[in-house]
């Protein structure tokens, strides 16, 4: 028979006190977004009134109806998709091409390079000379210009580089003592132990990637079948936003002016619009974000 342990009183109020600090914590954290939610589901002119927390007063979904009314929407949603699987994998794939370059002991230009990396974290042209670079490249009005500029990152670069820079280095010298090439080290060694940093920085490339619409704005703006959901979800925002306000200034003008258009909840429709898909995507990524897959591989 198995004896079970007994909790002392100090050690009951410590998890008591962490398991209310963390249901807090949970409230805190999931509270915007429900509210956002039942914004979201609540009747537009109803939600003038506030007082909406958990549930929507009046359920309704004439919210998302009057965004997936725009025609090109779908041509929009699917741009987006695109531009972020496309843009994750070939972003992360080129940073840790260039991370395992610059964390190699044998490379001679390791210092000078990283130091022009280093550099573009500091400074930048600014947006008209990235313009002109664009237009000169011919990727204006072109589908590559929402790639190619993000293909390597310099601080993604040196987060997978310090993450193998903990790679027990025996790993390579054992793989070239059998004869392994550098691409063979590299994609059957260390691309397979660099999973966990990997999924971080896919997350957080493909979160870049499908929130970004100012280089829609800026470089594409002309091409409709060219422009991605968040850039025409803006659009839609700012439409409603111009209506509610016409609305004000005709209610003013005539008191019986019954209509009214509130651009809050067409704001918090959108907001889950935008959320929910890139939200699908970190149950797969969850289970990378571990550490030390190479702790005792090596015994040195």
């Amino acid at each position: 028979m198995r004896m079970q342990r007994k909790i002392n009183p100090g050690e009951l109020a410590f998890e008591t006190a962490l398991y209310l600090f963390m249901i807090v914590v949970g409230i805190t954290t999931l509270y915007p977004f429900l509210n956002v939610l039942a914004i979201s589901l609540n009747d537009s002119t109803d939600s003038v009134r506030g007082g909406i927390y958990l549930v929507p007063r009046i359920f309704t979904w004439d919210n998302y109806g009057q965004i997936f009314t725009y025609s090109n929407l779908l041509v929009a949603f699917q741009n987006s998709v695109l531009r972020t699987v496309i843009g994750t994998i070939v972003g992360v794939f080129s940073s840790a091409m260039v991370a395992y370059v610059l964390s190699r002991k044998d490379f001679i230009a390791r210092k000078p390079v990283s130091l022009v990396f280093v550099l573009t974290l500091y400074f930048s042209g600014g947006l008209i000379p990235m313009y002109m670079l664009m237009r000169d490249l011919h990727l204006i009005n072109s589908f590559w210009v929402y790639i190619l500029p993000g293909i390597v990152n310099a601080w993604n670069i040196f987060v997978i580089r310090s993450y193998m820079d903990g790679l027990p280095y025996s790993l390579q010298e054992s793989a070239k003592i059998d004869g392994a090439s550098d691409l063979t080290i590299f994609f059957r060694i260390i691309l397979p132990l660099c999973k966990p940093v990997l999924a971080t920085i896919a997350l957080f490339v493909a979160v870049g990637q499908w929130n970004s619409w100012f280089d829609t704005f800026i470089y594409n703006s002309s091409a409709q079948h060219l422009s991605t959901l968040q850039y025409e979800l803006m659009k839609i925002l700012a439409n409603t936003t111009a209506g509610a306000s016409s609305a004000d200034a005709a209610r003013a003008g005539d008191p019986s002016v019954a209509a009214r258009v509130s651009p809050e909840s067409i704001r918090a429709a959108i907001t889950i619009v935008a959320t929910l898909p890139i939200l699908t995507i970190y149950p797969f990524l969850q289970k990378y974000f571990v550490s030390g897959l190479t702790l005792g591989a090596v015994k040195s």
